[in-house]
């Protein structure tokens, strides 16, 4: 299991991968140099082939004060929430890298709001409010996984998830 402090990358378990990379609800949190904090909606994620990293996209446009927090060296922490049964997890971690979206990374993310928008359509948000969200021009970060949480509300939320 992951532990705080653990300095480590660790792998998300197998069984989440198409979790996160599905059209689950994506909340980045970072902090500024003064703790303030900021939360952005990312716009897609793809997990690395090694399970320890995750290419988390972001709106260029809306997501100027993450960016600069992540440039300043802030860390990550990631939700990720299904809309129909609210099954939520955070990973936690460094950003190793933060690169300019190429069109691969705008053509995942139109997939991702596509899916995004039909998610949040069968909790009864329509498919046009659901596609005002945009993701391109994009910014990629890649966080490093270095902590696993359950947040699906109920008795287990804010436990600690097997990492491998």
């Amino acid at each position: 299991m992951s532990s705080p402090g653990a300095g480590g990358a660790v792998a998300l378990p197998a069984e989440l991968v198409d979790f996160v990379e599905s059209g689950v609800s994506i909340l980045v949190g970072t902090r500024d140099a003064q703790l303030h904090p900021e939360a952005v909606r990312a716009v897609g994620c793809t997990v690395g082939k090694d399970l320890r990293t995750l290419s988390i996209v972001l709106n260029a446009a809306t997501s100027r004060r993450t960016i600069a927090n992540l440039e300043a060296g802030s860390p990550m922490a990631v939700t990720f929430n299904r809309p129909i049964d609210h099954r939520s997890m955070q990973v936690k971690g460094p950003c190793l890298r933060l690169r300019t979206g190429t069109a691969a990374d705008d053509e995942g993310a139109r997939r991702y709001l596509a899916a995004f928008a039909e998610a949040l359509y069968l909790v009864g948000v329509s498919r046009a409010a659901a596609r005002r969200v945009r993701g391109v021009p994009c910014m990629v970060a890649e966080l490093e996984v270095r902590e696993l949480f359950e947040q699906t509300p109920g008795p287990v939320a804010g436990n600690r998830l097997e990492a491998r």
